[in-house]
């Protein structure tokens, strides 16, 4: 049994002191792990449904059983773990800004890291997915060009509430049509939000994809009580491989 409460590890970053926690639920007396940067919770154990969701969801749609994914932002790794999960999926590229988050799952400081660094599926990648959805080498350094039949992404807490201002261009048509040139034809963007369905976002995924919705995501909220909810938007790209509107 672990300690009632333990900071695993804290690090200066660019972004600001991030720290990854331990604590013991005391009404399940299961391990809960979370993440701050600065004085700002990012993430926690205890709320994976969303995470899950937008990995099961993103990828529901997909016929072929040789997908290839990138997903945005690593965090603790439910995203990322959920598309393992997935026996359709042969190859996963995670892209996370920060070397340190990267670090904890390579040494397993996290409960999902040495399952998911011992998959010869899956590469971890430092670096600013919104650069590098606009660079020319694309979101795998190893492979310019890329493309994949899912891209999904759980960084920013919603479109509206950005972590660094410089996201905000990806969530306009211009940023979207861009990250639309990294799928395949029939591919599916997927973005995770923790606020209500925005229709306003809706609006301007319509103008890029041929086909978006918003789901609500609802699951227990142990610490508030009752329940929370979190969105999940699915935008698939055209058959073509021209999109709606250039």
């Amino acid at each position: 049994m672990s300690a009632r409460f333990e900071e695993i590890d804290w690090r200066p970053t660019s972004m600001g002191d991030i720290s990854l926690r331990r604590r013991r639920d005391p009404a399940s007396g299961d391990d809960v792990y979370e993440v701050k940067l600065g004085d700002e919770f990012l993430m926690s154990s205890l709320f994976t449904a969303g995470e899950i969701a937008l990995t099961r969801l993103g990828l529901a749609e997909l016929p072929s059983d040789e997908l290839d994914v990138a997903v945005g932002g690593l965090g603790l790794g439910y995203t990322a773990q959920a598309a393992l999960d997935d026996p359709r999926v042969r190859s996963l590229v995670v892209v996370e800004a920060l070397g340190e988050v990267i670090e904890w799952h390579e040494r397993g400081l996290v409960p999902l890291g040495a399952r998911m660094a011992s998959d010869s599926r899956c590469r971890l990648v430092q670096g600013d997915f919104f650069a590098m959805v606009g660079d020319s080498c694309g979101l795998d350094p190893q492979t310019p060009d890329r493309r994949f039949h899912a891209i999904l992404l759980d960084v920013d807490h919603s479109p509206r509430h950005v972590l660094d201002p410089r996201h905000t261009a990806l969530y306009q048509p211009a940023g979207l049509r861009v990250l639309a040139e990294r799928l395949h034809p029939d591919g599916v963007f997927a973005l995770w939000s923790n606020d209500a369905p925005d229709d306003q976002f809706n609006s301007v995924l319509a103008e890029v994809f041929v086909e978006s919705e918003a789901h609500v995501v609802d699951f227990d909220n142990p610490l508030q009580g009752g329940t929370a909810a979190n969105t999940v938007y699915v935008a698939r790209k055209g058959a073509s491989t021209d999109l709606r509107h250039l």
